[in-house]
């Protein structure tokens, strides 16, 4: 980075990034047995050194029928108490609690049946985001606050952190993203359920993944608001500041254009050709010192909506990842998606 601006930015960034000391290296794994979870069942645990066409060949299948690998059961059991709303996700793992969804609440006075699915960022605390949902009820939009599994009150005890979503376990790492783009298709139906038709999804960084897929795959979604953008999953945790302990746990047994290939089932760059067609428009936030979504990654995916004639705006925030969290920044991406939000939902 060059100039005193762009400097102060990344030591401030770097600082704000070393104030968690628990991160983790985890061992790598193939993670194929949770590929038979998914409905792939010819992945054995142990695959006998095939592990890697195994989750080839699972990938290629999913992307060519990618509405019936993000499809499910609908949820029958809702139960909204105050402003805390509970249902069983419709993908199970092996922890009891990460298979309760959870979800908070914020009605606006007057809504006009308009309403976001609001996905906070990655290792997010049970109030994050909390502070956008009433500014968004500021602007007469409801909002529900969804908790992305493994997080917060989905975690597992073993668990500081919300590792079982983004780590150095290939398959495990799908099958969480895949549990949190189908939970968030639920809050929409939810939502749907209480009469509200003007539905939306705002997510943040890993959210922000989760939403774009969402997006991709529910044509109810009039509004994308992605805070923080990305075209490849792989990208960002390869090289992105606050992923370097997974990155470390991958050691040698892939490459970086393997990993993008396992990995672009879940990755924002394998969807965008569904949402010509759609009714939605697209919020795309950015911020050019970034060093969690490095800018180049976010241009491929500003250009990538140019191509493709996509509906959208950009917000160019004067920062990095972790100081959008903080003032003036938070106020500049919070009153630009809520005013988008505003005029597109």
């Amino acid at each position: 980075m060059t100039g005193f601006y762009a400097r102060w930015i990344d030591r401030w960034e770097r600082k704000l990034a070393s104030v968690d000391t628990n991160r983790v290296v985890r061992p790598f794994d193939w993670g194929t047995d949770w590929l038979a979870r998914i409905g792939f069942p010819h992945c054995p645990a142990d695959a006998n050194g095939t592990s890697a066409a195994c989750l080839s060949r699972f990938v290629d299948q999913a992307l060519q029928d990618s509405d019936r690998f993000y499809s499910y059961d609908p949820v029958r059991d809702y139960k909204l108490d105050q402003d805390r709303l509970t249902f069983s996700s419709p993908v199970s793992s092996p922890y009891p609690e990460n298979d309760t969804v959870h979800a908070r609440w914020f009605p606006a006075a007057k809504d006009r049946g308009r309403a976001l699915v609001v996905l906070p960022q990655w290792n997010s605390g049970p109030d994050g985001h909390v502070g956008l949902c009433k500014l968004l009820n500021k602007f007469g939009i409801s909002a529900l606050r969804m908790t992305m599994a493994y997080h917060a009150e989905r975690m597992p005890p073993e668990l500081q952190r919300a590792d079982y979503h983004v780590s150095s376990n290939v398959g495990r790492t799908i099958h969480a993203c895949r549990q949190s783009i189908i939970d968030t298709r639920a809050c929409l139906d939810w939502l749907q359920s209480q009469g509200y038709s003007r539905l939306g999804i705002l997510g943040t960084s890993l959210g922000s993944c989760v939403a774009c897929i969402a997006t991709a795959h529910d044509p109810r979604v009039r509004a994308g608001i992605f805070n923080h953008v990305s075209m490849y999953f792989s990208d960002v945790v390869w090289n992105g500041l606050s992923t370097q302990n997974v990155r470390r746990g991958f050691g040698d047994h892939v490459t970086p254009e393997e990993l993008r290939h396992y990995w672009s089932v879940i990755s924002p760059a394998s969807y965008l050709q569904r949402f010509p067609g759609h009714p939605v428009r697209s919020l795309l936030v950015w911020a050019p010192y970034d060093t969690t979504f490095l800018p180049e990654y976010s241009r491929q995916v500003l250009d990538s909506f140019r191509k493709l004639q996509l509906p959208h705006r950009v917000l160019t925030l004067p920062c990095a990842h972790y100081t959008t969290g903080h003032f003036p920044f938070n106020w500049i991406d919070g009153l630009g998606m809520c005013r988008f939000a505003a005029q597109y939902l």
